[in-house]
């Protein structure tokens, strides 16, 4: 074996002085290394995660950082932007240049840079409302020099599933898109689903995500939920055809600036009976999502089965007892009854300007 590699060797160098000979004027080539001394303006965020409700406001950290050769220039230019669910593009929310500044959208007099000082880029919401959840990138932009970040923005609240009238399954998109927001709510994110099974949410029936995929969480494996040999988790369909695929959604609410309420009445209602009830009293008839924010949030408990906007029967529970929920905490389900069945009461709901 030696000799052979031996004579490997030779030919190998027999061959190098033979291309030296045959072109002369070749050049060798050689690795530069090139080193610098790093960005000389760059921007951070002391929290990734900022978390508030809706209603409240909230202040999106993002702080200039730059080399001491620098003064920031009149014509820096800061822009805050939000990343679409599926990240696909950002919709513009703040731009700033010197005393110019601009908001877009629904922001639109909403948003103002916090300026505690030249070097802070950081963007106050005010009146958040659920779709101001997600995530959003800070930009700085000073001659040849920038720099990014993305903070989340997280919302107090609730995820639960939603099917209507029609029955499970009968939901396109865009369908399941106005179904939360009737409710009170918006398409859940696969985060805010994912942060509802970790508190033990277990439904079985596949829904939409504000994403367009498909998805449902399981934390009691069982045959007819993907298998009861499989692990706990949420089961994830993919992504589907937002028009012609149909399933039930997930929908997400939070905080809400009014009173919640089951109405004390004489009798039981009919559901045209339970809406004019509700306007008699100054409110209107509540929506299934206030329902779930009263429940979770606020620990609204109450063992009376009454109609809500939807035309469903619902009543929320928050102490388990015999007869009422008993082994669990949760917003109790009785269906969509004929809505001239006089067998329930009313659930409320009066805003506050």
């Amino acid at each position: 074996m030696t000799p052979v590699l031996i004579c490997a060797l030779i030919s190998l160098s027999v061959a190098a002085n033979d291309l030296d000979i045959l072109y002369p004027e070749l050049e060798h080539s050689r690795t530069i290394y090139v080193t610098e001394n790093g960005p000389r303006l760059s921007v951070a965020a002391e929290q990734q995660t900022v978390v508030s409700r809706r209603g409240g406001n909230a202040t999106l950290p993002c702080k200039i950082r730059m080399d001491r050769s620098l003064t920031p220039s009149r014509k820096m230019r800061i822009k805050w932007s939000k990343l679409t669910s599926d990240y696909l593009k950002e919709v513009d929310v703040f731009v700033a240049m010197d005393y110019h500044k601009r908001s877009y959208g629904s922001f639109h007099g909403r948003v103002h840079l916090q300026g505690s000082s030249p070097m802070d880029a950081s963007l106050v919401i005010t009146e958040l409302t659920l779709e101001d959840y997600g995530r959003y990138k800070c930009e700085v932009i000073d001659g040849l020099e920038d720099g990014t970040v993305v903070v989340s923005l997280n919302l107090e609240g609730v995820v639960f599933p939603y099917f209507p009238r029609l029955g499970r399954y009968n939901l396109n998109f865009y369908d399941a898109e106005r179904a939360c927001r009737d409710q009170d709510a918006v398409v859940a994110s696969f985060d805010q689903l994912h942060e509802a099974w970790r508190g033990k949410l277990d439904w079985c029936n596949a829904g939409w995500l504000s994403d367009g995929s498909v998805q449902y969480p399981i934390t009691n494996p069982r045959e007819p939920c993907g298998g009861k040999n499989m692990l706990p988790g949420v089961r994830n369909y993919g992504l589907r055809d937002k028009e012609k695929n149909h399933y039930d959604v997930f929908c997400f609410t939070s905080h809400y600036q009014g009173r919640f309420y089951y109405l004390i009445h004489p009798s039981k209602l009919t559901y045209d009976e339970a809406v004019r009830a509700c306007q008699q009293d100054g409110a209107q008839i509540a929506e299934v999502g206030q329902m779930y924010a009263a429940w979770k949030l606020l620990g609204y408990d109450r063992c009376d089965a009454g109609w809500l906007a939807d035309g469903s029967v619902r009543y929320p529970v928050s102490r388990p007892r015999r007869r009422c929920s008993p082994t669990e905490a949760a917003v109790r389900f009785s269906g969509f009854p004929d809505k001239k069945h006089k067998l329930y009461g009313a659930y409320c709901f009066k805003g506050h300007n």
